[in-house]
C-alpha cells in the first residue's frame, strides 16, 4: 500500500512512524515533510495548501490512502478535492472542518445541541465588544473567530488586557480575516484534557485522553505556546468525566453535524476542561492535536491504516491500548513563542532504545546534520511502565541540549498537572 501524509510538523512525523509499523504499508510519501520525516518517508516538495498539486501527485503516484494532518488544507477543502477525483482520503470535508475554522460556528452548534461550554457572544463591532467586556468583567477570554496558527486566543486577566485584545483583532487587524470577528467567552477554571475520537457520521470511537502543557516555562509560567509537551494517560483524570465527555459531548457533536448536513469523517479533537459543573468544551479541532498525538499514537496497539479503513467503512476498529505511560517533551528555539532564530545546528540525535524523537521544525543540511526550522523544533518521548521512568529516560536523553542556550525545554512535563 502507498500512503500519502499531508503536513510538515511533529503530528505528521508521529503519524508516519505509526504507519511504518504496518506490514500493509510499503511506501510513505509526505508533503512537504521536514528534515526528520525525510529519514522515515519520501518527502515531496508540495505545500500543504497547494490542493491541485496534492491531488495531481496522489493520482500520478497511485496513492491508496491520503491522511491530512493540518487544519488549513482541511478548511480549504482538500478532502473535497480528493474525493471529487475518486481518491481515498481521511479527514473531514470543508463543510465539516468549519467546526475548527470558525469558533462562532462551533459555539452556536454547542448551544443548539445542549453541549456544555462557556457562555459567549460574538462581535464584529469594537464598541459593542468593549461594552460586553465591561458588563462581564475579567478574567475573560477573547478568541479570533478563524484560524490564527494557535495564537488567536487571549486569556485576559484584566479588563484592560481584554480591551487591548479586541483592539488588536478588530481594529489593528492583527490576524487578518481570522480576527475580523471575535468570540468573547466566560473564563473557565479547572484542569484541561484533550480527547480525540475517530468519527464516521454518528459513529464515534474515542481514544485515550491526553494532557498537554501550554505554557512556555516550568511550573506553567510564561506565555501560551502551541504546547511544550504532553502525556497520556492522565493519572488524576476522573474516569466519569471521560464517559461524560464521550456521551454528552463527542457523540452529540457527531449527531449534530449530521443533522446540520455536515457529516463528519476523520479525527475530532475536543479540548476540554474539568469544571465544578463537570467537563466543558474549550474548543474543537478537526484533526489530530499536536503535541498530544505524539503520546497517544505510541500507546495504540492497532495498525493505524487498518483503523482508518475500518472507521471509513463504518466498522468498529476495536481500539486496543498498551499499558504504561507515554510522555513527550518539546525542545523549542530560544525566544519561542515570540522571536526566535532558525538555522541553528542541533546536537547529535542518536537512536535510543528507551526514547523516540519526533521532528517538528527541522531541516537537513547539506552536511547531513539537522538544523532548526521553526519554534517547536522536536519532541523526545518515551513509553514506560510508570510516569517517573518515562520522565527519567526523556531527561537523560535531553541533557545533550544543556550545552547551548539556543534551545530550551521544560523540565516538569508530566509532573505539574
Amino acid at each position: 500500500m502507498k500512503v500519502f501524509v499531508i503536513g510538515s510538523g511533529g503530528r505528521e512525523h508521529m503519524i508516519v512512524q505509526k504507519l511504518k509499523e504496518s506490514n500493509r504499508v510499503e511506501q510513505i510519501y509526505v508533503a512537504p515533510g521536514n528534515g526528520g520525516i525525510a529519514k522515515d518517508a519520501t518527502c515531496v516538495d508540495i505545500k500543504d495548501d497547494a490542493i491541485e498539486d496534492l491531488v495531481a501527485f496522489a493520482k500520478q503516484t497511485e496513492i491508496d490512502w491520503t491522511i491530512v494532518g493540518p487544519e488549513i488544507p482541511l478548511t480549504l477543502g482538500v478532502v473535497d478535492a480528493f474525493r471529487a477525483e475518486g481518491l481515498q482520503v481521511f479527514g473531514p470535508n470543508k463543510a465539516a472542518a468549519v467546526i475548527e475554522g470558525s469558533k462562532d460556528f462551533a459555539k452556536a452548534l454547542m448551544y443548539k445541541y445542549d453541549i456544555p461550554t462557556a457562555k459567549y457572544q460574538t462581535f464584529t463591532d469594537i464598541n459593542e465588544a468593549k461594552t460586553y467586556i465591561k458588563a462581564e468583567g475579567a478574567p475573560i477570554v477573547i478568541k479570533a473567530d478563524g484560524l490564527a496558527a494557535g495564537k488567536g486566543v487571549v486569556v485576559a486577566m484584566t479588563e484592560a488586557e481584554a480591551y487591548d485584545a479586541v483592539e488588536s483583532m478588530l481594529v489593528d487587524n492583527r490576524f487578518g480575516d481570522a480576527g475580523s470577528q471575535v468570540v468573547i467567552e466566560e473564563f473557565l477554571d479547572g484542569k484541561e484534557f484533550s480527547l480525540f475520537a475517530f468519527v464516521e457520521g454518528e459513529k464515534v470511537y474515542p481514544m485515550i485522553p491526553a494532557r498537554d502543557h501550554k505554557r512556555a516555562f516550568d511550573g506553567d509560567k510564561g506565555p501560551n505556546t502551541g504546547g511544550m509537551g504532553a502525556f497520556a494517560p492522565i493519572p488524576d483524570l476522573d474516569l466519569n468525566h471521560v464517559t461524560f465527555a464521550v456521551e454528552k459531548i463527542i457523540k452529540p457533536v457527531a449527531k449534530g453535524m449530521q443533522k446540520e448536513g455536515r457529516p463528519y469523517t476523520g479525527v475530532l479533537y475536543a479540548g476540554l476542561i474539568e469544571t465544578t459543573e463537570g467537563p466543558k468544551v474549550i474548543e474543537f479541532n478537526a484533526r489530530f492535536g499536536d503535541p498530544e498525538t505524539q503520546v497517544v499514537l505510541p500507546l495504540l496497539e492497532n495498525d493505524l491504516i487498518q483503523v482508518i479503513e475500518d472507521v471509513s467503512a463504518g466498522i468498529d476498529p476495536q481500539l486496543r491500548w498498551k499499558s504504561g505511560y507515554a510522555i513527550g517533551t518539546v525542545v523549542a528555539a530560544a525566544g519561542y513563542p515570540d522571536n526566535y532564530e532558525k538555522g541553528v545546528e542541533l546536537p547529535l540525535l542518536e537512536e535510543d532504545e528507551a526514547c523516540y524523537v519526533i521532528h517538528a521544525g527541522t531541516k537537513k543540511g547539506e552536511d547531513s546534520d539537522f538544523y532548526s526550522n521553526g519554534g517547536r523544533v522536536l519532541l523526545v518521548g518515551s513509553v514506560q511502565s510508570t510516569p517517573a521512568q518515562a520522565q527519567a529516560e526523556i531527561y537523560r536523553y535531553l541533557t545533550r541540549f544543556d550545552q547551548t542556550d539556543q534551545f530550551f525545554y521544560r523540565k516538569d512535563i508530566g509532573f505539574t498537572k
